[in-house]
């Protein structure tokens, strides 16, 4: 595989997005991986002090976990899930991830929705995608659209949770937006000046590994992927992809639309948004898909995001500043 030195101001790229047999370490820099939220998590760090950086974001993620997954039965969301009616009191943690998620609920105008849980759970998303039945049978009973968002109620003085009765939280891919935020965070904490923190395929960099001049990141397609130069910032995918199940005679997958509590529909394979933080990344790529691609390119250019843009066809588009004419085309990815 060649890659022209021009694009990505090294001769060897390190793919990002596509199959760990692709990826190639800078030199002078370490890789680490590990399982979290449901995830592969790949750290890109300096040699130097890749250690230590290496376990401060393998016990952040493992905090992030331990509070916000909705799989572990004795996590605080669980918990919280648990109460919906009445008040309860919540970490820091849960309670500023979820005042984070109204916020992103209240600008998307609810296409992004934390409050899907019974919806999923009807869709028959009840466990970790890791362990997901392929096919499933039917499940009886009436799906509600979302919006319940919009009842919860918060105390910021005591960390006080009311959870509409019969609601439960569900953050989705924000959650892991935001723990890749805060991995970086903590890096900078160590005075790390070059890293990257990606969690499958949402991820944010800091600084630039020697000898590049932008971070080689590939975005993978239905058979071809393609190059990108990325220089800071973050970026986030949502896609149906992979995350599909049957149930009875209908194909599901991860992504409601809060507007019927349904699997969306959507022209769209995979939507790409670069921001400056992954948490904002994140919500963009949902409402994208949601919208489509008209609406959804719309959506970036207003909101002042760069996105990618490709569809069932396998035709692509691009919206704001993203740097169509830099990509290069990589390898067929069909196996």
């Amino acid at each position: 595989m060649e890659v022209s030195r021009e694009a990505t101001g090294a001769s060897d790229p390190f793919l990002i997005q596509v199959a760990p047999r692709m990826f190639i370490t800078p030199d002078g820099m370490m890789r680490d991986e590990f399982r979290a939220m449901g995830t592969t998590i790949d750290l890109l760090l300096p040699d130097k002090q890749a250690q230590e950086a290496a376990r401060v974001v393998r016990n952040l993620f493992a905090t992030w976990e331990e509070t916000l997954s909705r799989f572990l039965p004795t996590s605080e969301l669980s918990r919280l899930n648990q109460r919906s009616g009445t008040s309860v009191m919540v970490s820091t943690l849960l309670f500023d991830v979820l005042q984070t998620a109204l916020a992103a609920a209240q600008q998307t105008d609810g296409l992004y929705d934390p409050t899907l849980l019974q919806q999923l759970l009807r869709a028959g998303y009840d466990r970790s995608f890791d362990v997901l039945p392929a096919d499933q049978p039917e499940r009886e009973g009436t799906v509600e659209p979302g919006g319940a968002w919009r009842d919860i109620q918060l105390d910021p003085t005591l960390r006080l949770v009311t959870l509409p009765a019969g609601v439960g939280l569900d953050f989705g891919g924000i959650a892991k937006g935001m723990a890749v935020d805060a991995a970086i965070a903590s890096l900078k904490q160590l005075s790390l000046d070059t890293a990257l923190v990606n969690a499958g395929g949402d991820l944010a960099v800091m600084g630039l590994p020697d000898g590049y001049t932008a971070w080689p990141i590939a975005i993978q397609g239905q058979k071809t992927s393609w190059l990108v130069p990325f220089h800071h910032g973050a970026l986030a995918t949502s896609s149906v992809a992979r995350r599909r199940w049957q149930q009875g005679t209908s194909q599901r997958h991860h992504l409601l639309d809060p507007r019927t509590g349904e699997p969306a529909r959507s022209s769209l394979w995979s939507v790409t948004v670069a921001a400056s933080t992954c948490m904002q990344a994140e919500v963009a790529t949902k409402a994208v898909y949601l919208l489509g691609l008209q609406q959804g390119k719309a959506f970036l250019i207003e909101h002042a995001l760069a996105g990618f843009l490709l569809e069932e066809d396998g035709s692509w588009s691009t919206a704001g500043s993203w740097p169509a004419e830099l990509m290069k085309p990589l390898e067929d990815t069909d196996e």
